[in-house]
C-alpha cells in the first residue's frame, strides 16, 4: 500500500466482510489491498461511462415509448 495512505473506517456486511478475509488468506493480500482495489476498479468503471457519455451527448435521444415500439418492429421483443 502506498505509504501516503489514509485510514477510514468502513462497516461491511459480515458475509462480504468473511469472503475479504477468506481471499485476503488465500492471496496473501491485505483486506485494504483488496478494497482499494475493488474501489479503485469501480472508480474506473465510472470514468469509462462519464467518457462514454461524452462521446455521445450529440446523439438524438429517444423515449421509452418510441424504443418500445422500435424494438417490436424489429422482432426483438
Amino acid at each position: 500500500m502506498a505509504k501516503s495512505a489514509k485510514r477510514a473506517t468502513i462497516y461491511l456486511d459480515p458475509a462480504v466482510h468473511r469472503a475479504l478475509k477468506l481471499k485476503s488468506l488465500e492471496t496473501s493480500r491485505s483486506v485494504s489491498d483488496l478494497v482499494n482495489e475493488a474501489v479503485k476498479e469501480a472508480l474506473a468503471e465510472d470514468a469509462d461511462d462519464l467518457a462514454a457519455f461524452e462521446e455521445r451527448k450529440a446523439e438524438a435521444l429517444l423515449s421509452y415509448d418510441v424504443m418500445v415500439k422500435k424494438l417490436k418492429k424489429d422482432g426483438l421483443i
